[in-house]
């Protein structure tokens, strides 16, 4: 087995509540997920990305974890993951889980008992709380990533605790101090009790959040719903992190093979890559790239910053266009069918840029974003911040036919899904691709087939880099180490290819040319 199988591997991320229902709740859960391990393994990924399972209110659909070693009854059992585990190793999948070191939940045992404390007790040590400036006014001026003060008063009503609590995101979500050591050790105990289970690796939430500048104070730039995080230095990305992250390090290397650690590092490309320096994380997303709409010369300059930092830290690229908390690439991109044609052509062309990958369930479908009914919406960023996340975790549609909610729910089931899916949902159905090869699925399977013959046969490698350029007609290359390229037209009109052999591309040329909106991949003669 390669133990570094993360750096030319693709992940598949599955939102479990959203992936399939088996016990006719409306919830996807854990069972959902072993029934459909077979069609994972079918797409050809070398492992999963599981979004939190464990046991929370729900507030921000399961980001807000009150117990950090279980699983929530509403997904299932600790012996059901243990299936799953087990399951999906059995078919050579390898089985990521989310951590959230970041925030817990206001259910925590930690946090009830920290309130119940009262103000400078040890107990509330664990976590932020601070005097207001009266007792209407947060201790300082930051706002949450959600919308509105990132403080709450612990006990609006008390005249004996006029404490504030610190919460970068919903108030339902405290963050943790991680100043205090016991903070640090206790998360250790977390990372091992999964890594004990046998899952092979870790998927880091807000991964740059964790300290904030001592003393807590005002920041002179006000952050924004969204970009919040990213926008208030005094918040994210203090140096001792860092260490951290190199504890967790010493800790996956204990194990065989290692287990992967990969981070969701908000930061522009050389920020974000100080995270994998090689004593860190493994892995941090690129957002930069993650972010972008369909624009050649920022496609561009961040290909050739995600080059330059690998070349720096060492650390390859971890490609992606789509995951739980950004609007679908096909509407991102345009919508309709051009939508659609760019979506493939992203898609091909993040499992062809040198470096591992991650897609979001449905992504190998085409799925555009939904515009789920205002009074059907769930997401805490929408009530608190007007922007609505819920567009992109609309249920997996199995089927084209409406019973069951395509194929979401089981037989019999009476309750709907915890967002609706439009009638018109089936139209993009698993049913519907797997029986064309001219489907999103056909292509998606395609590419993973093709890259691992081209990795297999050294034609893709591990540890190359790349070279980018951007033609007048458009025309954006990526040409690898050894080279083979990844073009992609995003220009008006069809672009020369350059010499090679084209091996795999998202639409047929067009009189030797590649048509507008696709992307192709080419290997030397």
């Amino acid at each position: 087995m390669d133990e570094r199988w993360w750096e030319t591997g693709v992940i598949y991320e599955v939102y479990p509540r959203s992936f399939a229902d088996t016990d006719a709740d409306g919830i996807g859960d854990l069972r959902g997920v072993i029934e459909h391990l077979h069609y994972i393994a079918s797409l050809g990924v070398d492992g999963i990305w599981l979004t939190p399972f464990q046991p929370s209110p729900g507030v921000d659909q399961g980001y807000d974890v009150s117990d950090y070693c279980d699983v929530d009854p509403l997904f299932g059992t600790l012996a059901d993951f243990d299936e799953l585990l087990a399951d999906a190793h059995a078919l050579d999948i390898r089985v990521l889980v989310d951590l959230v070191p970041n925030h817990t939940s206001v259910d925590n045992e930690r946090f009830i008992a920290a309130v119940a404390a009262g103000p400078g007790s040890p107990e509330r040590e664990l976590f932020h709380f601070a005097q207001g400036r009266d007792p209407q006014t947060p201790p300082n001026n930051w706002l949450s990533v959600f919308g509105g003060p990132a403080w709450s008063r612990v006990a609006p009503d008390s005249a004996d605790d006029t404490q504030w609590y610190l919460h970068l995101f919903s108030p339902a979500q405290p963050d943790w101090n991680w100043r205090n050591p016991a903070v640090g050790d206790y998360f250790e105990g977390v990372l091992r009790f999964w890594l004990d289970r046998g899952v092979d690796g870790v998927r880091v939430d807000v991964a740059h959040g964790l300290f904030k500048t001592e003393g807590l104070p005002d920041s002179e730039v006000v952050p924004t719903v969204i970009d919040g995080l990213r926008s208030n230095p005094l918040a994210m990305d203090q140096e001792p992190v860092h260490d951290v992250y190199r504890r967790w390090r010493r800790v996956a290397e204990e194990y065989r093979p290692p287990r992967l650690l990969v981070g969701e590092v908000n930061l522009i490309p050389a920020r974000s890559a100080r995270y994998t320096r090689a004593d860190e994380l493994h892995q941090t997303f690129a957002f930069s790239f993650a972010r972008l709409g369909w624009e050649p010369d920022q496609w561009l300059e961040v290909g050739r910053e995600l080059d330059a930092v690998r070349r720096e830290y060492g650390a390859s690229p971890t490609w992606a266009l789509e995951n739980h908390d950004l609007v679908r690439s096909v509407t991102r991109f345009g919508g309709g069918e051009r939508g659609l044609a760019r979506a493939r052509a992203g898609l091909l062309s993040v499992l062809g840029f040198p470096g591992g990958a991650y897609v979001f369930q449905g992504q190998e479908l085409g799925l555009p974003e939904v515009d789920v009914p205002l009074d059907a919406r769930k997401d805490p960023m929408w009530f608190r911040g007007g922007v609505s996340r819920d567009g992109v975790r609309v249920p997996m549609p199995w089927t084209r036919s409406t019973d069951r909610h395509h194929g979401f729910v089981p037989e019999g089931a009476v309750t709907p899904p915890w967002l609706p899916t439009p009638d018109w949902w089936g139209e993009n159905a698993v049913d519907v691709q797997e029986a064309t090869d001219e489907s999103t699925l056909h292509l998606f399977r395609t590419a993973i087939a093709t890259r691992k013959r081209l990795l297999a046969d050294g034609v893709f490698a591990a540890d190359e880099g790349a070279e980018w350029s951007l033609a007048d007609d458009g025309l954006l290359v990526c040409r690898r180490d050894r080279g083979a390229m990844i073009a992609v037209a995003m220009g008006d009109n069809p672009a020369v290819l350059p010499e090679g052999q084209v091996v795999l591309a998202s639409a047929p040329q067009m009189d030797g040319r590649l048509p507008a909106d696709a992307a192709a991949w080419i290997i030397p003669d």
